[in-house]
């Protein structure tokens, strides 16, 4: 919950507004939650095939897509695809 007072020249109240968390229970059961960051953020040049390999047999593949398009995941492998996939997606998918 955050706790958001009036401006100044307000008159003075207290307003109280909750924020609804992300769900990421996705997060939690996805196999690269059980894998090591590694093989899903490698070093640059390094083969993201073993991370593609590891999401390819992953149920979350689809969430964790859309979170990475939603947040502009620019880095690492989500959903499956490399940073320039993701790239290239979001290009195509805006005309």
């Amino acid at each position: 919950m955050i706790e958001r007072f009036s401006g100044p020249g307000t008159m003075p109240c207290m307003h109280n507004d909750t924020i609804t968390p992300i769900d990421r229970a996705w997060q939690e059961r996805a196999l690269c939650a059980q894998t090591g960051a590694d093989f899903f953020f490698p070093e640059p040049g390094s083969s993201v095939r073993e991370a593609k390999r590891i999401c390819g047999m992953c149920e979350m593949r689809t969430a964790c897509l859309d979170y990475a398009l939603s947040h502009d995941e620019r880095f690492g492998v989500w959903g499956g695809l490399s940073e320039k996939e993701r790239l290239r997606l979001r290009r195509t998918e805006n005309g």
